[in-house]
């Protein structure tokens, strides 16, 4: 086993976003975390499973499905796919002058797996011209930038209210902050925002109904099972990387959320 999570990087470093038809090479993948970008992949056809950290989604097309930065997944696909591909950069959000963009990504930050009833036609002519405009000599980006939102546009209008949490900018830019730096410690993050440990608190209560520290803690054991299950690392290394004080506080805190050991967690798993 490695000593850290297999990153992949499926997009040149001269560009900023991709746009392409799903690779059928690609049925059954390892699990892997990518490089700093977001991948949407939308199926028109395919069967199977994608598994996303510690979940296991059915492929039943037409189907979205949105893999975030520090999430390890990996493909269990059983018969031919057909569908598209969209990877962006961190760079192009931050380039775009359409903030519309940005803003239905938030919306979709929570969603994992967004089902629609049926192949819309329009859908697939949105991704087939913007596959074939990236591949153009000259790209026109105003062209890309335009399907994109049209495509986030029709994306968050399939979300019903139960797949998706509403949000406010403090909670968006926590969640944020939590996907970069993780730390245990409300008030790092509070500091951060700009806002009072208290504040943070009410607003988590009000938008996720948990407390601030036990949205830091669905993160911290979210990323101690990565480790646990896809890295050769001790268990103390982990906790020294994420700043616990000691190993054994660090067990204690684990089995608190998830009533096992990491040992036995990790255990439990390799059976």
């Amino acid at each position: 086993m490695q000593s850290s999570i297999k990153t992949y990087n499926k997009i040149s470093s001269s560009l900023d976003i991709k746009i392409e038809p799903f690779d059928t090479r690609k049925r059954y993948t390892k699990p892997h975390k990518h490089n700093k970008y977001l991948e949407i992949v939308y199926f028109t056809k395919g069967s199977g499973y994608h598994h996303i950290d510690f979940k296991s989604y059915e492929i039943k097309p037409p189907v979205f499905f949105l893999v975030k930065k520090n999430q390890v997944h990996n493909w269990g696909i059983d018969t031919e796919p057909k569908g598209y591909v969209i990877i962006i950069k961190e760079s192009f959000l931050d380039k775009t002058l359409d903030k519309f963009i940005n803003t239905q990504l938030h919306k979709l930050k929570n969603s994992s797996k967004v089902r629609i009833k049926e192949v819309n036609s329009s859908l697939e002519y949105l991704f087939k011209a913007m596959s074939l405009e990236i591949k153009q000599e000259y790209v026109n980006q105003e062209v890309i930038e335009v399907g994109l939102k049209s495509i986030l546009a029709k994306l968050a209008s399939f979300l019903n209210e139960e797949s998706t949490l509403g949000t406010t900018n403090v909670t968006s830019n926590f969640l944020e902050l939590l996907s970069l730096n993780l730390k245990n410690n409300v008030t790092f993050y509070a500091d951060k925002l700009g806002v009072t440990s208290q504040n943070l608190n009410t607003l988590c209560n009000k938008v996720f109904g948990k407390t601030a520290s036990d949205v830091i803690a669905e993160h911290i054991i979210k990323e101690v099972k990565r480790q646990l299950l896809y890295t050769n690392k001790s268990v103390s290394e982990i906790a020294y990387d994420l700043e616990f004080k000691d190993t054994s506080h660090f067990t204690k805190y684990f089995k608190r959320y998830v009533l096992q050991t990491p040992l036995q967690y990790k255990k439990s798993f390799s059976l």
